[in-house]
């Protein structure tokens, strides 16, 4: 969600996270470019092509296929490399991993393969197919992991997924066997957007997005015309409001995704964005909006990646006060 940042991986490393995960390599190399040792975790089933970048940064692979997996041994014993290896099971959410059914005959035959260590099984759910973590789900992910323990594949580590499976560790319902989770948008946002909640004990402050303002006009709330698709190729749906005052915003789909813009001005409705251009409804907000003025927002998961990706949008570190 934050491009391999250094300032935040230097963070995250401080306040005692066990490893950097990452989805992309190139943030990994990056990241290693800027002195931050790591240790690393590629949190993104790796292409073919980039088996070789994986294995020289990554100090743990996630796994799902053999043939990938064959290619990661022979690059690790090039290297005189034993190379650790999460493999991913699939309970449920159809995203990455083997099903877990076949899951044991498939990872006995992985760790029979040279130059590569078992470091655990994992599993992801709610990205995907939105499966909501829950005991019974990871009753199934502890299973796979007693299965191989009993033909003598020894399993230390069992992740138990991501910001979705928070709240077990909340309730205290966690089985024990979980030990380790990959955990993004809790700690970068206080949110979990699988189960529509906040954490009360975490921030949501954290990032804040400023867009200016190159147009205030009034204008009809809804278009006049035949309706079509948009520039993205939505159908866009519409309120009459009658006449009301709009304000766009030098921001667009390129930068973030308007449905997760919260304006910290009360009052300001994010209405619909094309590609370079986000237009609100600014006729309640308190404020006086004209051209030139900055509007603020707070980002939910999908806008606040597509922020960190974009080039277009300026990133400025703030030390922030402590939350009493």
């Amino acid at each position: 969600m934050v491009c391999g940042d250094p300032h935040i991986a230097r963070m995250y490393l401080k306040a005692g996270v066990d490893a950097i995960g990452d989805s992309r390599i190139q943030n990994i190399v990056k990241m290693r470019k800027n002195g931050i040792e790591g240790p690393y975790e590629l949190i993104r089933i790796p292409m073919i092509s980039e088996v070789p970048l994986a294995v020289e940064n990554s100090d743990v692979i996630l796994i799902s296929e053999i043939r990938v997996l064959k290619e990661i041994a022979k690059r690790a014993a090039e290297l005189k490399k034993r190379q650790k290896i999460l493999y991913m099971v699939d309970i449920g959410d159809l995203r990455e991993g083997v099903w877990y059914p076949e899951a044991v005959e498939e990872i006995s035959k992985a760790v029979e393969i040279p130059s590569i260590e078992l470091y655990g099984i994992g599993t992801n759910l709610g990205c995907y197919g939105g499966v909501i973590p829950d005991e019974e789900r990871m009753r199934v992910l502890i299973n796979v992991a007693k299965k191989l323990e009993e033909k003598g594949i020894k399993v230390n580590v069992v992740s138990g997924g991501n910001t979705a499976a928070v709240y077990l560790m909340q309730k205290g319902t966690l089985p024990q066997r979980i030990n380790e989770y990959r955990i993004g948008e809790a700690i970068a946002l206080g949110t979990d957007i699988t189960n529509g909640k906040t954490f009360d004990f975490l921030r949501q402050d954290t990032f804040t997005l400023e867009a200016e303002v190159v147009e205030v006009k009034r204008k009809p709330s809804i278009p006049q015309g035949k309706i079509g698709k948009d520039s993205m190729g939505r159908t866009p749906h519409f309120e009459d409001k009658g006449i009301r005052l709009k304000a766009i915003v030098a921001l667009g789909e390129q930068d973030i995704a308007c449905d997760g813009l919260i304006p910290l001005d009360k009052g300001i409705d994010v209405l619909h964005a094309s590609s370079d251009h986000t237009v609100l409804d600014v006729t309640e907000c308190e404020k006086n909006i004209s051209v030139g003025d900055k509007i603020r927002f707070r980002l939910k998961y999908n806008a606040l990646l597509r922020a960190m990706t974009s080039s277009y949008v300026e990133k400025t570190w703030l030390k922030g006060p402590k939350k009493s």
